[in-house]
């Protein structure tokens, strides 16, 4: 079993920044891939960006691309993203995921853990 737990979150407004964390413990060697997606009110789950456990492979959303960035921290089994010029369009709950499998990022269903879950608002 892995647990994730996201921290970070909170109100900013538009331009600011934000660093949300993901911290994983349990079986954390058995994780491929963590991913953060987020969810708006009224609006279907959104991924936003994507770590291989190496590092090597890196994704990102194109509603974020040149904004966030996504890393990671092995020695301390976390995931960051940093969240630069934020929008009011960003606002959400972002959620951390891990799978121990390859397959298509974007698929929820791809994902064998999930944390609770982190507000970020932005206002205008």
């Amino acid at each position: 079993q892995v647990q994730l737990v996201e921290s970070g979150g909170g109100l900013v407004q538009a331009g600011d920044s934000l660093r949300l964390s993901c911290a994983s413990s349990g079986r954390t060697g058995s994780i491929y891939a963590t991913t953060w997606f987020r969810q708006a009110p009224g609006k279907e789950r959104e991924f936003v960006a994507t770590i291989t456990w190496s590092g090597a492979n890196i994704y990102y959303a194109d509603s974020v691309k040149g904004r966030f960035t996504i890393s990671r921290d092995n020695a301390w089994n976390t995931v960051y993203l940093q969240m630069n010029s934020l929008k009011p369009e960003d606002t959400a709950v972002y959620y951390c995921a891990a799978t121990q499998r390859v397959g298509d990022w974007h698929w929820g269903s791809l994902y064998n853990y999930w944390g609770q879950g982190t507000q970020v608002t932005v206002s205008s």
